[in-house]
């Protein structure tokens, strides 16, 4: 795994040092500005505008990886895919399979628990045009290492996108030759003995994709039901 990884000993102090980072300059100012300007609809609400941490089940099996806090969705709730059209599509996806209490997330303590699940992201800022610079991702990439070290259960990993399967790889597998054969597609699943967890790729719940038809409910159920499988609860 990757050298850079910072350890921290709980999750108190991994978060605190999170919620004070300000390492980009360019998100700082993008998430306060969303914050103070805010959209119509969320006028009246007092935006997070911080840093979003991973929330979730610290006992999980799975972790899910996204790409960063929606300018108006987790940027405004201070909790991942919550508040937004990604979230809403996730969020019913978990409940039925049985990784959710509920199926809706519209605000923190809104009584939604996950179990055996830990949602997280490459990047903890809204960036512009939900667009993270390469520099970004890299200052945001130590988080996400440290709370995989923290999930002492984990077993696998459920990448949604692109962006969140090739940083994730790039620290599983940080030699490039080992990473070559290993491809981002939809529902692909990899089970070497040459990775740390099974990785399982999927399409992000983004109001592009899923408004488009990339990615359906049955594309998106499919899944959380391999996700099952991988975890031997049932047979593939």
């Amino acid at each position: 795994m990757h050298k850079e990884t910072i350890e921290y000993p709980s999750w108190s102090s991994l978060n605190a040092t999170l919620l004070a980072c300000t390492q980009c300059e360019r998100l700082v100012a993008w998430r306060k500005t969303v914050g103070q300007k805010k959209r119509r609809a969320y006028f009246g609400e007092e935006y997070w505008a911080k840093p979003v941490p991973g929330f979730g089940d610290t006992q999980a099996r799975v972790l899910v990886i996204g790409l960063a806090p929606g300018a108006h969705g987790s940027n405004r709730t201070g909790r991942m895919f919550t508040g937004d059209a990604s979230g809403d599509f996730l969020f019913p996806a978990l409940y039925e399979s049985g990784f959710a209490n509920q199926s809706q997330a519209g605000f923190r303590g809104d009584g939604l628990a996950l179990k055996d699940l830990f949602i997280s992201a490459v990047c903890r800022c809204a960036p512009p045009d939900n667009k993270p610079n390469p520099d970004e991702i890299q200052n945001c990439l130590p988080y996400l290492r440290a709370e995989i070290n923290l999930i002492t259960h984990l077993q696998g990993i459920v990448c949604l996108g692109k962006i969140s399967f090739d940083q994730t790889m790039r620290y599983l597998l940080p030699s490039a030759e080992l990473r070559k054969k290993y491809e981002f597609k939809h529902l692909a699943a990899y089970t070497d003995e040459e990775l740390p967890f099974w990785v399982l790729a999927s399409y992000h719940p983004s109001r592009q994709n899923t408004q488009t038809g990339r990615l359906t409910r049955e594309m998106f159920a499919a899944v959380w039901k391999k996700v099952r499988c991988l975890l031997n609860e049932k047979p593939l």
